[in-house]
C-alpha cells in the first residue's frame, strides 16, 4: 500500500488531522443538510472539492464526512476494500430492512469474497460472447419499438426505453429469462426496479427514519414494488432449477450466470445459499438496468450535440456492417471510436459520480490522520473534470481515448483519474457487459435511424439527477429510420 491511504502499521507521519480540514460550516443538528438539494447532491460536494481541496469535511445531520477528491488517494482506498475500506453501514442496514437479498453489490468480507468468484465467472468475456445472440435478438426489439415510433412521429422518452433495453439483456444473458419488456405496454418488473434505488439514497440520506415509524403511500408502493421483484427472482430461479433438473448435462457447463450460481450454491463447503443466489440476481438486474441505461442515454445525447463525433461513429459502423448487415461479436470489437464515446461518457457522466465508504481501521489518506469508523464521500468525477488530467476536460472530446494502443490502453493509462466501474478488487464484474450492450445498442441506432433531436422538456441542456446512480432527466429521442440504401 502506498503513502496516500494506508493502516496504522507502517504510516507515513500524518500532518493534518481531520478537524483541521476546511470545509462549509455547519449548523446545529442539521450539519450541512440546508446547503445541499438531495436531487443533485453530489454537485454541492463536486463544488466543495473546488473549493476547498482535495481533502475537506462536511455533516449530514449526526454524520461526519471527509471528502476525497484526489485520485490518487481514491485509487488507494479502492484497493483497500473489502478488508480496510467497506460501504457504510447504514446502506447495508437499510438494504436489509427494505427486504432485499443481499449480493455482491452490498455484501462485504468473507460473504462478498465467496459471491465474488461466484459471480465473476458468469461475466468471463467467453461466457458473455456465447450470449452474443441473445444480445442480439433484445437489439432487434428495441429497432422495432424505435421504428413504430419514428413511424408514427413520436417522442421516445429515451431512458425508460433503454431500461427495457437492459433489462431483457442482463435477463436473457444472466438468467435464461425471456421477460420481453421492449414488446409490452403492460406493467413490468422494470417498473418496479426503478423505484429501488431512488428510496434506498433517499433513505441513507435522510438525517430521521420517518419510514419505521410511519407508512406513507410512497412507502406502502416500495413495500408493494419489492414484493413484485422478489416474485420475480423467485421465478426466475425456479426457471433454473427446472432447466438444471430437466438437463442434467447443464451442471457441467452451465448456460448463464443464474445456472452457474445454482450450481456453485449447491457444491460442498461452497458456504452459499439461495439468499446469495436471489441476491445476485437482484444485484444483476439492478446494476444491469440502471448504470448501463443512463450511460445510454447520456451518449446519445452527446452525439446529438457533436454532429462531427455522430457523423464519425456512424461512419465507423456503416464501415463494418454496412445499411443493413447484421451485427457480430467480431465486428463490435472493431468499433474503436464507438467505444472511446463511451468511455469519454463515463469521464463527464459516470452514474456513481460518488462513493459513500466507511473505513475498518485507522487510516493516513494523503496526509490526514483518519479514524476508524469515519465516513468517506470519494468525489469520484472531480479529478476527470480538471485541466491538469485531461486537456480540454470539460469538452466531449472521445478522440482523446485513442491512443496507438487503441480505447483499451489509452482507458488503462486514465485508469488512476477515470474509474466510472470502480477500481481494486470491487471493480465492477459486468463491465465487459456494459460496453457490448452500449456498442450493440449504438450500432443499432445508427445504422438504422437518422437522430433528428435529443430534447429536454424545457428545451435547456440536460440536467443531472441524484437517485443513488446519476441520470439525465427526462431526454426525449426523436428518430428517422435510414433508407435501406447507403
Amino acid at each position: 500500500m502506498d503513502q496516500r491511504a494506508s493502516p496504522t502499521h507502517g504510516l507515513p507521519v500524518a500532518q493534518r488531522r481531520l478537524a483541521d480540514l476546511p470545509g462549509p460550516r455547519a449548523l446545529p443538528i442539521i450539519g450541512n443538510l440546508h446547503q445541499v438539494d438531495r436531487s443533485a447532491m453530489h454537485l454541492s460536494v463536486e463544488a466543495w472539492a473546488r473549493q476547498y481541496g482535495p481533502y475537506f469535511r462536511f455533516r449530514i445531520g449526526d454524520r461526519r464526512f471527509i471528502g476525497v477528491a484526489d485520485p490518487e488517494a481514491l485509487s488507494t482506498l479502492m484497493r483497500d476494500r473489502p478488508a480496510g475500506v467497506r460501504r457504510g453501514a447504514k446502506l447495508e442496514r437499510i438494504w436489509i430492512e427494505m427486504g432485499l437479498p443481499v449480493g455482491v453489490f452490498v455484501a462485504e468480507g468473507e460473504a462478498w469474497k465467496r459471491q465474488r468468484r461466484m459471480v465473476m465467472a458468469g461475466f468471463d468475456p467467453a461466457h458473455v460472447r456465447e450470449y452474443f445472440p441473445a444480445l442480439q435478438r433484445v437489439a432487434t426489439r428495441l429497432q422495432g419499438r424505435w421504428s413504430k415510433a419514428a413511424a408514427q412521429g413520436q417522442a421516445i422518452p429515451l431512458q425508460p426505453d433503454l431500461m427495457r433495453f437492459t433489462v431483457d439483456a442482463i435477463a436473457g444473458l444472466a438468467f435464461g429469462a425471456e421477460v420481453n419488456t421492449l414488446e409490452s405496454d403492460a406493467e413490468v418488473i422494470q417498473a418496479h426496479l426503478d423505484k429501488i434505488f431512488p428510496a434506498l439514497f433517499n433513505r441513507v440520506m435522510a438525517p430521521l427514519p420517518i419510514w419505521r415509524w410511519v407508512k406513507r403511500p410512497a412507502d406502502r408502493r416500495l413495500d408493494q414494488s419489492v414484493a413484485a421483484v422478489q416474485l420475480a427472482i423467485a421465478g426466475f430461479i425456479a426457471q433454473s432449477r427446472a432447466r438444471l433438473l430437466a438437463e442434467p448435462e447443464r451442471r457441467a457447463k452451465p448456460a448463464n450466470l443464474l445456472d452457474a450460481m445454482l450450481v456453485a450454491s449447491e457444491a460442498d463447503g461452497s458456504g452459499l445459499d439461495d439468499a446469495d443466489v436471489a441476491g445476485n440476481v437482484l444485484t444483476m438486474l439492478l446494476a444491469g438496468e440502471d448504470t448501463t441505461a443512463n450511460t445510454l442515454a447520456w451518449m446519445i445525447y452527446f452525439l446529438h450535440r457533436h454532429p462531427e463525433a455522430l457523423a464519425r461513429a456512424r461512419a465507423e459502423v456503416l464501415g463494418e456492417f454496412g445499411a443493413r448487415g447484421e451485427l457480430s461479436h467480431e465486428g463490435l470489437g472493431r468499433l474503436d471510436y464507438v467505444e472511446a464515446c463511451a468511455h469519454e461518457t463515463m469521464r463527464l457522466k459516470p452514474v456513481a459520480p460518488f462513493l459513500g465508504l466507511q473505513l475498518e481501521h485507522d487510516t493516513v489518506v494523503g496526509d490526514v490522520a483518519v479514524p476508524r469508523g469515519t465516513l468517506v464521500w470519494a468525489v469520484m468525477r472531480h479529478a476527470s473534470l480538471d485541466d491538469a488530467h485531461f486537456a480540454g476536460a470539460a469538452s466531449f472530446r472521445p478522440e482523446r481515448w485513442l491512443g496507438d494502443g487503441g480505447p483499451a490502453q489509452a482507458a488503462s493509462s486514465a485508469k488512476r483519474v477515470s474509474m466510472p466501474f470502480g477500481a481494486g478488487p470491487r471493480v465492477c464484474p459486468g463491465r465487459y457487459l456494459a460496453l457490448l450492450e452500449m456498442k450493440v445498442c449504438i450500432a443499432m441506432l445508427l445504422q438504422r435511424f437518422e437522430v433528428l433531436g435529443v430534447d429536454t422538456p424545457d428545451g435547456a441542456a440536460a440536467r443531472e439527477q441524484l437517485q443513488f446512480t446519476m441520470s439525465p432527466v427526462g431526454l426525449r429521442l426523436r428518430l428517422r429510420e435510414r433508407a435501406a440504401a447507403v
